[in-house]
């Protein structure tokens, strides 16, 4: 019975972060940063716990889940959370003596943590089940470098090895339930932002139909005299500002036809299309675009890479994109543009330049209505791009790194 107890108490130290965490931090503490540092301190806790109220067989052998926490801390948090809490366990176990124990709990580090760190950021792009099967592979991967050290250092025996193997599938067992517990908080909160951005999104289209007529009307009107107004023989100055005046008409008229977009009902004209051939003509409409930004395009494009989607918005949606990669490398650079066909039945679109990049927070927003990183932007080009790609049921993926450039993952339903 005291066994069982143990073993509660160590799923207890797991437990109380994950409660702590994405109850009181994951959604009121925006910036990333501040949010790992919170999160590889509640997990350096759980592992001192885990550590420190270990479950006893007999007089030598304990048992305690010190690798949950290490595995999700490194996952979820990164590089450096995974080695803050390597060192936290190293030093911690180094406080009861140097022993076995010890070298086997530096052994299976040294092994362990680099093949964690290797597949990290593959985690972060996977989907859910990919995850839970990754994070299971690699708990039960910790656990038999632990089975095989310690075979090494006392001798494989049955009595010095039942102990870790009763480890290994009951960590097994408990990584599959916390990853699911975990990744399903995480959807969930994903779909409350999505219905926040869908209740924005409605109050957009209801005040869009109602005023953007209005409002263009007289716009247009403005318009039309100021035209008239520039005749030859006005001074340079005032042909200036007139012209400027045209221009910021031009400039508002624009931001109301992307409002419009949103307003106006979805005609239902998809048709099937050559994604390669669209892209290229893509590319030959922007080309003088970035040659005056002082920018390359490189291309590889797979052929026969057909979607049924609507051509003009298909298009649109392309060249706001990339638009963006330009204008985020205002002294130049390189944006790469590829097309590819997937094992999974999509179509895959990327577009990555070597901007200004972005933290993991403005990736979060981007989409938001009216947010924008120009400062003349109103975001709505990036909102129209993600409104039309989930209308083709298609999904974007944006990898970002500050100072180092963005990538956008355009991944569209392929038809034969």
């Amino acid at each position: 019975m005291t066994i069982i107890k143990d073993f509660l108490l160590q799923i207890t130290f797991i437990v109380i972060p994950i409660f702590i965490y994405y109850t009181f931090t994951y959604e009121r503490v925006k910036c990333e940063r501040n949010r790992v540092v919170i999160m590889s301190v509640l997990w350096g806790i759980s592992i001192i716990l885990c550590m420190s109220f270990p479950v006893v067989f007999g007089q030598n052998a304990r048992l305690e889940l010190r690798v949950i926490p290490l595995l999700f801390g490194t996952l979820y948090g990164g590089f450096w959370p995974g080695l803050f809490l390597s060192a936290l366990i190293i030093l911690y176990r180094l406080s009861f003596g140097v022993d076995i124990g010890f070298y086997n709990t530096l052994l299976v580090l040294i092994f362990s943590l680099p093949v964690i760190m290797f597949f990290q950021k593959s985690f972060a792009r996977l989907k859910k089940d990919k995850r839970v099967k990754l994070a299971v592979g690699l708990a039960f991967y910790y656990c038999l470098i632990g089975l095989t050290f310690l075979g090494i250092l006392r001798g494989f025996s049955i009595d010095h090895l039942i102990v870790p193997v009763i480890h290994l599938i009951f960590v097994v067992i408990v990584i599959w339930c916390f990853i699911m517990l975990i990744e399903a908080i995480r959807e969930i909160h994903q779909l409350r932002l999505e219905m926040q951005n869908s209740e924005k999104l409605r109050v957009i289209s209801e005040l869009t139909s109602v005023f953007a007529h209005e409002i263009r009307n007289p716009m247009q009107v403005v318009r039309g005299f100021l035209q008239l107004l520039n005749e030859p023989g006005l001074s340079d100055k005032k042909k200036e500002y007139i012209q400027l005046s045209i221009e910021e008409l031009d400039r508002s008229n624009q931001i109301i036809n992307d409002l419009l977009s949103f307003g106006k009902p979805t005609i239902n004209n998809n048709e099937r299309i050559e994604v390669g051939y669209q892209l290229q003509r893509v590319v030959n409409i922007i080309q003088s675009y970035t040659q005056n930004a002082n920018v390359m395009l490189k291309t590889d494009i797979f052929d026969n890479c057909w979607i049924y989607a609507n051509i003009q918005k298909l298009n649109q949606c392309l060249i706001n994109i990339l638009k963006n990669a330009i204008e985020s490398m205002p002294n130049g650079g390189v944006v790469w543009l590829t097309c590819n066909r997937t094992d999974d039945g999509y179509i895959k679109i990327n577009i990555k330049d070597e901007g200004i990049g972005m933290t993991k927070e403005q990736i979060d927003r981007l989409g938001s209505p009216y947010y924008s990183l120009k400062e003349s932007g109103t975001g709505l080009g990036m909102m129209v791009s993600y409104q039309i790609i989930h209308s083709f049921n298609g999904k974007i993926q944006v990898y970002s790194e500050k100072d180092k450039g963005t990538e956008f993952i355009i991944l569209l339903p392929q038809i034969m």
